[in-house]
């Protein structure tokens, strides 16, 4: 286990009991009760955990590790996923993309799309705009000459490099998608989409609603739950891309409601 992966189980721990001591971190990670201690302090540094004596208690923000520390979590099925996505979408389409891992993914897979990539300067416009509120998939897509970005406004978010609040609604409300890919916290087949944060459901719903389809694109670890802030009813999901790890009987019940499961 990584680091970053050792990070984020301490950081879900802390999320779901409130409060952790060393050694029972240890015990639930497999690792010396030393190396807990110093991943406590990296932590509290970052502000992220309370440091107590002899272990920690959650932070207001412990339920939401940065972007950046989540990359290590189920890589593998993120990409199979994001690749899945991207042959979802056909050239000349606007996208729009949220943040998240899942997305970045997805933005990487449409970025170096062969037919895509390859498609000649014509003068006719670009291959696929995406539009997104995303600190780091604009960054990552601006030097693609087949990619036109468009990046709403809004305050970020360190947490998931998202621009939320009314300046992003503004834009939106102007645009028309194709094709609205969101990363979520959860998906249920009876409560939809919701995230964490209410302010990225916000931006997120408004994605969905200015798209005539929608795809999610979740790892399985995803699904089955609801979290704090809904972002879309599930009867507004087309299309649910995701990993091998969805149960029969989930897969059954997106079916039921009207949703597409493929399978990465």
């Amino acid at each position: 286990m990584s680091r970053y992966e050792r990070w984020n189980a301490l950081l879900e721990l802390l999320a779901e009991h409130g409060k952790l001591e060393v050694e029972e971190a240890a015990d639930a990670l497999e690792v010396s009760a030393a190396t807990i201690r110093r991943d406590l302090d990296q932590l509290a540094r970052q502000q992220m955990v309370t440091r107590t004596r002899g272990g920690a208690v959650a932070h207001n923000v412990s339920y939401d590790l940065p972007l950046r520390y989540k990359t290590a979590r189920n890589t593998d099925a993120k990409q199979r996923i994001g690749v899945a996505v991207a042959g979802l979408i056909e050239a000349g389409e606007v996208v729009g993309l949220n943040g998240g891992t899942t997305t970045t993914e997805v933005a990487r897979a449409l970025a170096v799309r062969p037919d895509l990539a390859e498609r000649p300067e014509s003068g006719l416009g670009q291959s696929v705009t995406i539009v997104t509120n995303a600190l780091n998939i604009a960054n990552e897509l601006t030097v693609r000459p087949h990619v036109k970005i468009v990046l709403t406004g809004g305050v970020a978010r360190p947490q998931s490099y998202e621009l939320i609040g009314p300046l992003a609604g503004l834009v939106l409300n102007e645009l028309t998608l194709d094709v609205a890919v969101l990363g979520v916290d959860a998906l249920d087949a009876e409560h939809g989409a919701t995230a964490h944060h209410e302010g990225e459901a916000s931006v997120n719903r408004l994605l969905a609603e200015r798209a005539r389809r929608v795809v999610v694109a979740a790892d399985s670890s995803k699904l089955g739950r609801r979290v704090f802030a809904r972002i879309c009813g599930v009867d507004r999901i087309g299309t649910l891309v995701t990993d091998g790890g969805i149960t029969p009987e989930l897969s059954a019940a997106f079916a039921e409601a009207g949703v597409r499961v493929i399978v990465a």
